[in-house]
């Protein structure tokens, strides 16, 4: 059997995507190390297998924190209405950097149900929301990254076998999609994901699918034709409530003052891992006779 060689179609290892993530934010953006045209190689050759359909006529959401004052002649004072079409739909000569697409080269972000779509926007209580609904214009075919968002793997010692290990990188990827990243202009956190969605497209998709950050059964989207889903009705939304959930991410530190009286922060840290049940190296029994 003669053993597949890096960039012909498998990743080099389950890091490949860390590897390459960092490569891309840190170092370099335009030319490519040999690692990372083998990781896109590797994404190109097995996002075939993720492949999805969209129908014709399928409906999707899409919400923008915006509306339009409707001027009632009967009482002589404007009140808000939802937003028009020119604004519901993306511009179509600028844009702002997203998970998909990046800054100037506009796509369309939808949701499969309005209160992800609503989600999305980020809008805060009192905000009017417009929600949109578009209709797919034609057959799409997108790839699903929706699968294992929600798990992150990762092994501590060796490489797994190559179909887990594929596994393993497309569900980074699908977590890459699934995390929202800040807005900063100094740092260029959507540029993995970015760049392999234009591998995507180069292979001949509309599209990609990923989870929604607010929910596991839900997700969105993007689309890189920009005809093909057309606004069918709009409706302006008040937002009520907003549920706000927050959890621990990292270890915490501890401040602690040294001799000199100057602070020290201190942090747990790992030393060891073993199966529950063991005993560590300095509570090991004695062998009979030691």
């Amino acid at each position: 059997m003669n053993k597949k060689k890096p960039g012909d179609g498998e990743f080099d290892t389950w890091r490949s995507y860390w590897n390459f993530r960092r490569e891309v934010i840190r170092d370099w953006r335009y030319v490519r190390s040999k690692p990372a045209e083998s990781f896109l190689a590797a994404v190109a050759a097995s996002c075939h297998k993720r492949s999805v359909n969209i129908s014709q006529g399928q409906h999707f959401f899409r919400a923008q924190v915006a509306h339009n004052d409707v001027f009632e002649p009967d009482v002589g004072e404007s009140f808000p209405g939802p937003a028009l079409p020119t604004r519901m739909n993306p511009l179509r000569d600028r844009a702002r950097e997203g998970r998909v697409n990046s800054k100037g080269i506009p796509c369309l972000y939808m949701a499969n149900d309005k209160h992800t779509a609503l989600a999305e926007a980020r809008p805060w209580i009192g905000s009017l929301v417009s929600l949109g609904v578009f209709r797919m214009e034609r057959a799409l075919k997108v790839v699903d990254c929706t699968r294992d968002a929600d798990r992150s793997r990762f092994f501590l010692e060796g490489e797994p076998a190559a179909d887990e290990r594929d596994q393993v990188v497309w569900s980074h990827m699908a977590s890459a999609f699934r995390e929202p990243a800040t807005r900063d202009d100094d740092v260029a956190e959507y540029a993995p994901t970015q760049i392999i969605a234009e591998v995507f497209r180069s292979e001949g998709f509309d599209g990609v699918a990923y989870r929604s950050a607010f929910g596991t059964d839900r997700f969105n989207i993007a689309l890189f034709d920009l005809d093909a889903a057309k606004l069918v009705t709009c409706a302006l939304h008040e937002v009520r409530d907003v549920e706000f959930k927050h959890e621990e991410t990292t270890n915490p530190y501890f401040v602690q003052v040294d001799d000199e009286g100057k602070p020290v922060l201190v942090r747990n840290v790992i030393t060891d891992i073993r199966p529950l049940g063991s005993t560590s190296p300095d509570e090991s029994p004695e062998k009979d006779g030691a």
